[in-house]
């Protein structure tokens, strides 16, 4: 008994079987996680080192080189990449696609505590992290109140900060900016040599001064005590009167005879404004696997707790930037589509079905299939992000198709006069096997997706598989609920023109009946003129790709949604302070918020995203993330507003600027085309650079190019003559420390105010950090207790260094930045490529491609793959169904028209070649293969009912005109919404549902004349070869038997 005949004779199965589906389909679709993309979790490590106080070359030499030694030993390294800053190393190592990024984190944290104790002293503790998508902020807020600044700071961190951490679904809590309470030490250098005390004399006399410990304990026959020793300074008075020192005349010297001591704030390496007030920033960060609507929501929920809590402080949070905005308008936005799909989809199914009731049996399908895909989704852990949305959506057209096909052959075979339950199952038996093959198809097309690697890998695994679990239900549905439905409530509608439906549907048929007569006599002549149709089809093959090579089609790696968000980076001169550039940014807060279209401007002065959010070394920089109102609210996309307001801020003199749209994968890409180079001479290395510059600014669309390595950073360079050292009888660690401690200052002693401990910082005053002879005149002791200045054995000079020194495989290294505007990525890469390949020749220099152009190289190589063996899988699929190695080959001419409908829609809708089109142009596969295979498969059954080949295709391509029309413009219908959808994330889907209208619509065309031509050519050659055969072997017989 076949399952469909289990379904026909016990609906009470199939309704309690679909109904307990159903349950745990919302059951399991309420516990889905909300994302905007899938997690990316690529097996990549980075190492971040902090040496307060050292320059890069420093840094390189002593920190990243020596991490580097030891980390290349590690197992399935790819690359590796490391940044030298002034106070920072950062070394990033990517890992083959096969590696566990777990076990990578054990085994450098084991090869770095083996090594750790060789770094210089004063560098922190290296920390190790592994890359995820879920590392990237959901949420950056600015934090206000009507209380002194440091008291604000200071309740940030202990309460507020404390208060979200605990939030379920909350990984890390980050502070930019604020007034941190210090206590300092401002030491008077022309009292400090009139004493004849060196800075490292009062460092260690604090440090002295200011110790609590345990010391022991006392034991007695009926008592033990613990003997603590407090000797922490509680009070001002008590630091200003320790004792630092003593004159000749034994005399004691205060701090406060040589120094200031000021209850103070830190010095300020970064500020946070939020439209133009100074404000706390917070970066909130969720957990893996947490889902990032519910945190957000949890988030929200608690800051209004935390300002009715502290209302009497006037407390306010301003939500500069919240992810899941945009991921809930990404959501919705599919939804809508994919009800309007629905819609039309039903719209199409009543026109061609003329009954609203078998129109209803056919959208059942729908509902069906997709409720259990949730729990498939559930089970494998997926989420509800953009892609798989946009598979549900894509789905529509998909999902019907098997019941359209079912049950318009259950209808022909109620209009031969049978019973309802005889129709139902023999129509379903007699098209069983050409369901099975369309579903087939479209399952082997999208399985290779599911198996590619990387990040193209990670992003269209959930995808692929949710559309391949839908079309597998939807198999099921058509072989059991809807021959159920049919064989309970379908019927023969006899239309009248006594109603309005009954004469639209009479008008529709008479339509339909011509466009039969009219095919019928296109596939005659197309029959009898197959080398015409050929050679049209390869024309029309041809004009298509040249279309990418003439420009008309561009390409990219994807197109980013219009977020309502754009993130300016600004770069004022290398020598700037914190100030200057705080003044350099209001300029541009100011211009922003000037602008009807801005809603929120929320600045990080002193701090760069790309520079690894250290915020150490970047005084000089700002990061301005601005948020634009409604898409439907302004005339110019965020693209077209970050253009406008870079050209205004390049007017401002002294300040380089990028603006960029804010990306789906988490952050501003400021140079989506990076040209790598790499070699052991870095002068060489500029020298080409700036060579490249040249090239790239001849070609159109390119944006704001620029070298990653600034020269210009001034500094001065302290050498040091060591045989006067040795004579002077002083060391150079004794001379680094007090340098450090004299210029930099030193926080690791601590004074106690209650529960809290605020840094005591020991440094020289303002006043003797200003000129370069202040270096020069600082002083040292040496054990004979003579006073010796450093310009009397070292000598001083001033030179430009670099901001950074980059590595890649551990050989030295400079990147070639540029931005790309009103032009494809894809398209500029290429000709940038060319550009470079004709006019830049050094042997020694070797140069690689990063950023978005090695991104869609990886994505479009990996997508081919996915092509061809998505059409080896569907031909294979075919060879087993029909047990023969040539129809399948006549499915799959149908494949090449549809790449011509595809590449004229990219074109005429102006929308790129991105890896988003590119799966459209994989779906296509198993599209238009199933209109082929219904032409075939009914050749085939009309042939063995003795007609012959030609009149077989006539009448196949007669008898499927129907379901070929219904399941094409049903899919083409429910692309339109997508098509046409201008709502969130919409410019990401658009061209994907291009390329499937325009494939689908050149297949319908080009499809029911080329298949039927090409079976006909290859039984022709059949009979051929039978013949010759047949004659060899009667040949072969004669001669045996002679």
């Amino acid at each position: 008994m076949s399952i469909t005949e289990i379904a026909i004779k016990r609906p009470t199965l199939v309704v309690v079987i679909f109904t307990v589906l159903a349950i745990l389909g919302i059951t399991c679709y309420t516990k889905l996680n909300y994302e905007l993309i899938p997690k990316l979790s690529f097996p990549a490590l980075s190492i971040v080192t902090t040496y307060p106080g050292a320059s890069a070359n420093e840094v390189e030499s002593s920190v990243t080189k020596e991490l580097e030694d030891a980390l290349s030993s590690l197992e399935n390294v790819k690359s590796m990449q490391s940044t030298s800053q002034e106070g920072l190393s950062s070394i990033s190592i990517e890992l083959e696609s096969s590696a566990d990024a777990n076990l990578a984190v054990q085994d450098a944290q084991r090869k770095i505590n083996a090594m750790v104790a060789n770094l210089p002293t004063g560098v922190k503790s290296p920390s190790i992290n592994k890359f995820s998508s879920d590392e990237m902020p959901v949420i950056k807020l600015g934090v206000t109140a009507k209380i002194a600044p440091t008291k604000l700071y200071l309740l940030t961190e202990n309460q507020i900060k404390s208060q979200l951490s605990k939030l379920n679904g909350v990984g890390q809590v980050s502070l930019i900016g604020g007034n941190e309470r210090e206590i300092k030490i401002n030491i008077n250098k022309t009292k400090l040599d009139a004493y004849k005390i060196t800075i490292s004399q009062i460092y260690q006399a604090i440090y002295n001064s200011n110790i609590e410990m345990p010391t022991g304990k006392i034991e007695s026959n009926v008592k033990q005590y613990t003997v603590r020793l407090l000797g922490k300074i509680k009070s001002l008075d008590e630091l200003r009167n320790i004792t630092v020192s003593r004159t000749i005349s034994g005399s004691s010297i205060k701090l406060s005879d040589i120094a200031e001591i000021v209850d103070g704030i830190t010095e300020q390496t970064n500020l946070n404004k939020i439209n133009g007030k100074n404000s706390i920033g917070i970066i909130i960060q969720k957990q893996t696997d947490a889902n990032t609507v519910d945190v957000c929501k949890r988030v929200k929920e608690q800051l209004k707790l935390i300002e009715n809590q502290y209302s009497n402080y006037q407390l306010k949070f301003d939500i500069a930037s919240d992810n899941s905005t945009y991921t809930l308008a990404s959501a919705n936005a599919v939804i809508e589509d994919l009800g309007f799909a629905i819609l039309l989809v039903a719209f199409v199914m009543f026109i061609f079905l003329h009954s609203i009731r078998n129109s209803l049996i056919v959208l059942i399908s729908i509902p069906a299939s997709i409720i259990s895909v949730f729990i498939a989704m559930y089970i494998f852990n997926f989420s509800l992000n953009m892609l798989t949305l946009m598979a549900l959506s894509l789905l529509i057209g998909i999902l019907v198709d098997d019941s359209i096909v079912v049950l318009e052959n259950i209808y022909r075979h109620l209009e031969m006069g049978k019973d309802k339950r005889k129709a139902a199952l023999d129509g379903r038996n007699e098209i069983g096997f050409t369901a099975i093959a369309i579903t087939l198809v479209d399952v082997v097309v999208f399985l290779p997706l599911s198996l590619v690697t990387g990040m193209i890998g990670n992003m269209l695994r959930e995808f692929s598989l949710v559309i391949v679990f839908a079309t597998l239900m939807s198999l099921i549905v058509s072989f059991t609920v809807t021959p159920l439905l049919a064989s309970r409530f379908s019927k023969i509608q006899n239309n009248t023109k006594k109603s309005i439906i009954g004469k639209f549907s009479i008008w529709v048929e008479y339509i339909y009946n011509k466009i039969v007569k009219y095919y019928e006599r296109i596939l005659q002549w197309s029959l009898n003129k197959r080398k015409a149709v050929y050679l049209m089809v390869t024309v029309l093959i041809i004009i298509s790709f040249s279309l990418v090579g003439m420009g008309l089609v561009g390409t990219a790696f994807m197109n980013d949604g219009d977020q309502g968000e754009f993130i300016v980076k600004l770069e004022g001169e290398p020598q700037n302070t914190v100030y200057q550039t705080t003044q350099l940014t209001q300029k541009v807060e100011n211009l922003l918020l000037k602008k009807p279209e801005v809603v929120k401007v929320y600045s990080n002065i002193g701090y760069s995203s790309s520079d690894f959010g250290s915020g150490s070394g970047v005084n000089n920089k700002s990061e301005i993330t601005v948020n634009l109102v409604q898409k439907d609210q302004r005339s110019i996309s965020v693209s077209e507003f970050a253009a406008m307001i870079k050209k205004e801020v390049q007017e401002i003199p002294g300040l380089k600027v990028s603006a960029t749209p804010s990306s789906m994968m988490g952050n501003a890409d400021d140079a989506p085309i990076q040209i790598l180079l790499r070699g052991p001479d870095m002068i060489k290395l500029f020298e080409i650079g700036d060579s490249v510059i040249n090239v790239i600014k001849q070609i159109p669309g390119t944006n704001d190019v620029k070298l990653s390595i600034d020269k210009s950073k001034p500094e001065l360079q302290i050498k040091l003559d060591r045989e006067k050292m040795e004579q002077l009888s002083l060391h150079v660690q004794q001379v680094g420390s007090t340098l450090s401690l004299a210029l930099a200052g030193n926080t690791d002693l601590q004074y106690s105010d209650g529960d809290d401990d605020f840094d005591i910082n020991v440094r020289f005053d303002q006043f003797n950090r200003k000129k370069i002879d202040d270096v020069g005149s600082l002083t040292f002791i040496n054990n004979q207790g003579k006073v010796v200045e450093l310009k009397n054995f070292a000598t001083i000079t001033q030179s430009l260094g670099p901001n950074k020194l980059e590595r890649f495989d551990r050989i030295s290294s400079l990147t070639v930045k540029c931005s790309v505007y009103g032009r494809p990525v894809g398209t500029v890469g290429d000709e940038i490529k060319n550009a470079i390949k004709e006019k830049i020749h050094s042997p020694e220099i070797t140069i690689d491609y990063k950023g978005q152009m090695e991104r869609q190289a990886d994505a479009f190589s990996s997508l081919f793959m996915a092509i061809a063996a998505a059409l080896i899988f569907v031909y294979l699929v075919m060879v087993a169904l029909y047990n023969s190695y040539l129809y399948p080959f006549v499915v799959l001419f149908s494949i090449p028209v549809a790449i011509i409908g595809a590449l004229f829609a990219l074109a005429l809708s102006g929308e790129s070649l991105t890896i988003f089109s590119m799966v459209g142009m994989i779906m296509l596969i198993g599209l238009v293969c199933k209109n082929a295979i219904l032409i075939v498969d009914f050749a085939n059954k009309f042939r063995e009912n003795g007609l012959t080949v030609k009149d077989a295709l006539i009448e196949a391509g007669k008898e499927r005109l129907r379901p070929i029309l219904m399941t094409t413009f049903s899919m083409i219908f429910g692309m339109l919404p997508i098509a046409l959808a201008s709502g969130a994330s919409a410019e990401s889907k658009n061209g994907l549902a291009w390329v499937i209208i325009g494939g689908l619509t050149s297949s319908l065309f080009l499809t029911l004349v080329l298949v039927p031509s090409v079976y006909m050519s290859m039984e022709k050659y059949k009979e051929k070869f039978k013949k010759i055969f047949s004659r060899k072997n009667k040949i072969i017989a004669v001669e045996s038997h002679e």
